[in-house]
């Protein structure tokens, strides 16, 4: 049995991806609890790991014990958030809401989130209370979708927003998942959105090295990637400004079981990581794990104590 299934098995969760029953019910309307064991939820990529790292160590600071599980993806990770088998996890705003209002009204449900911060979270909240959790504010890093060329072509071209990419109407050859095809906010936003000619989508996967390369070598005009990527310069990529704000606000939240973490003690203690954490600083943890081999654990804890959030020692 490997470690995940183990996780899994021990949290009850395999093969489970609906909400709580009605004998559950009573946890949802219970109020906001403030238990000294807190589980913390890992989605198991890099990013979602050193978060998860650092909310455990906060909350550790604070005065809890905690631990942090892995558990593959959300239709796992959420319905044991709402059961209370995980107390908190880290979730991106705009993604979480429709995801939340899918479940709810089904996968062809048309999107609630927008590129509207405070809409999103509005709705957000909303979902997420019917389902007994609390979402906390979001902070500064946002990682959404991003567009990248080579820095050559960008100053060859004058580019340095999507809308002068569709202003200089130069036919695109873009690197990018196979559900760019039909992603509003892939090829069919850019064509929209941007007038940018996409020509053709390079089935090359979202911020892989193949699709970098492709981009560096000039076999693709642009890729997609993340916000939160720090590895293009390594490639002689740069991001062009999604100026119209094609891309929804996928902002950083945490996000607790109500009835087991939703008390102010548990808010304070993650809140401080929110006002100093910025897109560049994620980016940058990213690339000291995924490039330079770090624990997760351990580059979460020196930027904690780089930041004054944790004692030195």
């Amino acid at each position: 049995m490997t470690a995940l299934t183990t996780v899994l098995t021990a949290l009850g969760l395999a093969g489970c991806n609906r909400g709580p029953s009605l004998e559950t019910r009573p946890a949802i309307t219970a109020s906001p609890g403030d238990h000294r064991d807190l589980a913390i939820g890992s989605a198991g990529f890099t990013e979602s790991e050193l978060l998860a790292q650092m909310y455990a160590a906060l909350l550790a600071h604070a005065g809890y014990r905690t631990r942090v599980l892995t558990v593959g993806n959300r239709e796992l990770y959420e319905p044991a958030l709402e059961a209370g088998q995980i107390d908190v996890v880290p979730e991106y705003a705009a993604t979480f809401a429709d995801w939340l209002n899918a479940k709810n009204k089904g996968s062809k449900a048309a999107p609630v989130a927008s590129s509207d911060l405070g809409a999103t979270m509005a709705v957000l909240r909303r979902l997420a209370t019917d389902r007994g959790l609390t979402v906390l504010p979001a902070g500064r890093a946002v990682d959404q979708n991003a567009f990248a060329v080579s820095a050559a072509y960008a100053r060859e071209h004058r580019l340095k927003t999507l809308s002068d990419m569709g202003r200089a109407k130069l036919p695109v050859r873009l690197a990018a998942g196979d559900e760019c095809v039909q992603r509003p906010f892939c090829a069919p936003g850019l064509r929209k959105t941007y007038g940018i000619d996409i020509t053709a989508i390079d089935p090359k996967g979202v911020g892989t090295i193949p699709a970098k390369q492709a981009v560096q070598r000039g076999q693709d005009q642009m890729m997609v990637t993340t916000s939160t990527d720090a590895t293009l310069d390594q490639f002689g990529l740069v991001l062009l400004a999604d100026d119209k704000k094609l891309q929804n606000a996928d902002y950083v939240i945490p996000v607790v079981n109500r009835a087991r973490a939703g008390g102010a003690r548990v808010a304070a203690a993650l809140n401080r990581l929110n006002k100093v954490l910025t897109t560049s600083d994620l980016a940058h943890l990213n690339e000291q794990v995924d490039s330079w081999r770090r624990l997760p654990a351990d580059v979460a804890h020196n930027y904690l104590v780089s930041k004054r959030l944790l004692p030195r020692g």
